[in-house]
């Protein structure tokens, strides 16, 4: 699985902050060496400098200073997956290890079977994350089961556990506290006073028995409890801020981690916000479903409003026929039905029930009984049902408040709502279960790609203020606005989609601004460069030079780690410091299959896959003579062979590409009716999305269309927008979107979608254009290889284009040039300067 683009930028930011965090705790042992006064508050100091904004400092229990953050990312942009590589990170960057333990803290059952079927699936992308990270030494445990000391040493392991919102003396964490006897050799023998005195010195909040013993010592619990207080783990929360009261932090806390981070859509007041994710960055991404449309029908009768999403429904799985034919991926639309009862018990009243609307769906629509499923605290007939699943028949679930938090199914569409205009049954949360994309990404057929709300007689005021709270509350409520609104057939002007055309004033140019494009002549017609087809199935793999792999130099013992050691000093007195310790991977095999796992999305073919990873292990195994030295370092390898994998990969693609345009297979050309790109005629937008003005707030004058939405821009992007806006020499700009606009198709899979399109006036017609400049902005985090292969593809179309007379393949363009740039974050002010002069 792929990293999405504000995904890279999260673990990045995170990388910067656990560097410096790590860099401060070093500095902070230092100095309370000679004297424990010296202390500083390491977190705070590594935020201020990585970060720059306040720090909410926090302590464990053990009274050190506890680094606590939060990643907030809306719902729906794969927060397990990031979490799985933060934890990567963390052992790596600040741990300095690959073993131990991760506590990994849930709020809802929901949640944690989903958490917890992914992590035990080695074929999952989180498993797979963990056990890159390991080494493949990965254990996924719950609190029943128990794991021992060697198990830490010698793995990842990762401890699930369902903390609800309840103080420290709830049932639940009762059971984590409760002498198990299970978890013996993580303490001393109960007689060996010296060593659990010790151990209570270095622990004092570990939990002990009220009785004491003969000599009237404490005695130490051997309880799950006061294994995580001693091993001090990383701990995960999912969901914190809905779950946990403040005796339920302060809890955790109490099990002494070395690490809290909280993934959550939103934070509470007074949180560590590390990287703050907007829903506008998921959507550019493709991972949700927008628009949602509402369509409130004015009936009394609620099998009305169902009777129009069932049809909804209908016609939605015939676009998806569309889709599998041209695709083979299989997409079942699911309706989300939300009644006002289900108990068994609660039928024959007033309020519409689950069976009832059943029984509608059955003996009134015909609909089989195969394909309805109820969900309620009583009856739950998705159990252990894969609704992805290709043979699954489920189209409707039947529910009250069942699906709120934690429920994922990027197959549900529609969300019918069948409660009365006075009901008290909340939607609120039930509004985002409808909005993760299927395969994160768009199907390019509009209808599969927004979402769809039903529902009766609401007042449109209360409706639309559930929704919006409802978009708040799962981290989207910058894109609320991408919801229309329908009473029956009529819509409510505020929200109605308006089209805007080009300003009058630059009409004339309307179907005669082109921008060339990578295109292939197929028979008698252009198409596009797609790299799948054109460029990744010519590259031979025998080409592929792994040679740097298989001579890479191992250790029999892993590599150095410098580490922190609690210890005792012969005078009981605790002390810190820090130690290089090596140590030794006995009892992992060489697995050819692990490594192909986690190179096949860099090579396609499985085969070829499987055949490099055994040519790179047979090397390593016959250059050092021992399978366990290679087993050691299997983490390392597999890092090694990636890179080279991707370098090379992107090499080749490369070659590829250029001899292609050398040998005249791909053209880079202008001319519309051989594939070049023309600027829309006409921009649908919404009226109720805020207009981008000047820092003044006047009107921006020179913008292609009259009206460019706010909400389309990041700040960079809006500072860019107003700066061209206000140049003289400037005739006009525009807003070029992501994933709909005009791309550039280079030798990588990933399309380049630049962010503006502008123009110079031409010196003697102010009312015509001279050169065109496509640029892309970039902030200064994002400056990485992936900017670097854009600056040269943007180097490659600047060398093409310079070399071509427009004017004789299109006497629309004439003699006028074509620029492209890449503008960072600190430059873009006087690179733009430069280009008016």
């Amino acid at each position: 699985m792929e990293l999405k683009e504000y995904q890279k930028k999260t673990l990045d930011v995170l990388f910067k902050y656990l560097e410096s965090l790590y860099e401060y705790r070093l500095k902070n042992i230092t100095l309370t060496q000679t004297d424990p006064e010296f202390a500083i508050d390491y977190p705070k100091m590594a935020w201020e400098k990585t970060i720059g904004c306040k720090y909410i400092s926090r302590k464990n229990a053990l009274g050190k200073p506890l680094p606590n953050f939060y990643i907030k990312i809306p719902t729906g942009g794969g927060k397990t997956f990031i979490a799985c590589h933060a934890i990567d990170l963390v052992n790596k960057i600040y741990r300095k290890r690959q073993t131990g333990l991760v506590l990994w803290v849930v709020p809802t059952t929901q949640i944690y079977r989903q958490t917890l079927k992914s992590l035990k699936n080695r074929e999952h992308p989180y498993r797979q994350v963990l056990d890159i990270s390991s080494g493949g030494r990965t254990q996924i445990v719950e609190k029943t089961e128990r794991f021992s000391k060697q198990d830490i040493e010698e793995n990842l392991v990762v401890l699930l556990l369902m903390l609800p919102s309840a103080a420290r003396k709830n049932k639940e964490v009762l059971k984590v506290f409760r002498d198990s006897g299970g978890y013996t050799d993580f303490f001393p023998p109960e007689d060996d006073r010296t060593e659990n005195k010790r151990l209570l010195d270095a622990f004092p909040n570990l939990d002990c028995f009220e009785e004491k013993d003969v000599f009237g010592a404490k005695i130490v619990k051997t309880s799950l409890g006061n294994v995580l207080r001693i091993l001090q783990p990383i701990i995960i929360i999912d969901e914190g801020h809905k779950a946990y009261t403040p005796n339920a932090k302060s809890t955790i806390e109490g099990f002494n981690p070395c690490l809290i981070l909280e993934l959550s859509a939103t934070p509470p007041k007074g949180s560590n916000i590390l990287v703050n994710i907007s829903g506008q960055e998921l959507n550019r991404e493709e991972m949700i479903k927008l628009d949602m449309h509402i369509v409130n029908k004015s009936t009394t009768d609620w099998k009305e409003a169902m009777l129009a999403s069932i049809q909804k429904r209908n016609f939605l799985e015939e676009k998806t026929k569309e889709y599998y034919s041209s695709t083979g991926e299989n997409i079942r639309p699911i309706n989300l039905i939300q009644v006002e009862r289900t108990g068994k018990d609660q039928r024959h009243s007033k309020y519409i029930h689950a069976e009832d609307v059943k029984e509608y769906l059955i003996q009134q629509c015909k609909i089989s009984p195969d394909e309805i499923a109820i969900k309620s605290s009583e009856k739950d007939d998705i159990e252990g049902i894969d609704l992805m699943d290709k043979d699954c028949q489920i189209r409707y679930i039947i529910t009250k408040q069942a699906l709120q938090e934690g429920w994922d199914c990027a197959f549900a569409y529609i969300l019918t709502i069948l409660t009365n205009p006075g009901s008290q049954v909340s939607i609120t949360q039930l509004v985002g279960r409808i909005l993760r994309q299927p395969f994160a990404r768009k199907t390019r057929i509009p209808e599969l790609d927004e979402s769809y709300v039903y529902c009766f007689r609401q007042k449109a005021k209360d409706l639309l203020a559930s929704v919006k709270k409802g978009f708040e509350e799962e981290g989207l409520g910058d894109i609320y606005k991408r919801i229309s609104f329908k009473e029956d057939d009529g819509e409510i002007d505020e929200t109605k989609e308006q089209k805007i055309h080009y300003r009058k004033s630059f009409q004339k140019f309307e179907g005669k601004i082109y921008l060339p494009k990578f295109v292939i002549q197929e028979e008698d017609r252009w198409r596009d460069v797609h790299f799948d087809i054109d460029i990744l199935s010519q590259i031979n793999w025998n080409e592929i030079d792994v040679e740097p792999v298989k001579n890479l130099t191992l250790s029999s013992l892993e590599t150095k780690e410098q580490e922190l050691t609690v210890g005792l000093s012969s005078e009981i007195e605790e002390v810190i410091q820090v130690s290089d310790s090596t140590s030794l991977n006995g009892g992992f095999d060489v697995d050819t299959l692990f490594i192909t796992r986690h190179i096949i999305d860099v090579i396609p073919n499985p085969w070829v896959a499987h055949e490099i990873a055994d040519n790179v292990l047979g090397s390593l195994i016959k250059k050092h003579k021992d399978k366990k030295i290679v087993a050691n370092n299997i983490v390392y390898i597999i890092e090694e062979l990636k890179k080279t994998l991707i370098k090379e990969r992107d090499r080749l693609a490369e070659n590829i590409f250029k001899d292609m345009i050398t040998k005249k297979k791909i053209y880079f050309f202008l001319l519309s009716d051989k594939g070049a790109y023309e600027l829309p005629r006409s921009i649908t937008v919404r009226k109720n999305l805020k207009r981008l003005v000047r820092d003044d707030n006047a009107q921006i004058q020179r913008s292609l269309f009259e009206f460019v939405p706010e909400d389309d821009m990041n700040q960079l992007e809006q500072y860019v927008a107003i700066y061209l806006d206000e140049q003289e020499k400037l005739l006009w700009w525009y807003r070029n979107m992501s994933r709909q606009d005009y791309y550039i198709q280079g030798w990588k899979k990933n399309k380049i979608y630049p962010d503006f399109v502008f123009t110079t006036k031409e010196e003697q017609k102010d009312n015509d254009y001279n050169d065109i400049y496509v640029i892309e902005t970039k902030g200064i985090h994002l400056k990485n290889e992936d900017t670097d292969y854009k600056k040269n593809v943007f180097e490659l179309c600047n060398e093409i284009g310079s070399k071509k007379e427009w004017k004789e393949i299109n006497s629309e363009f004439g003699e006028k040039g074509i620029e492209f740039q890449v503008i960072f974050e600190d430059e873009w002010k006087k690179r733009i300067h430069e280009i008016f002069g």
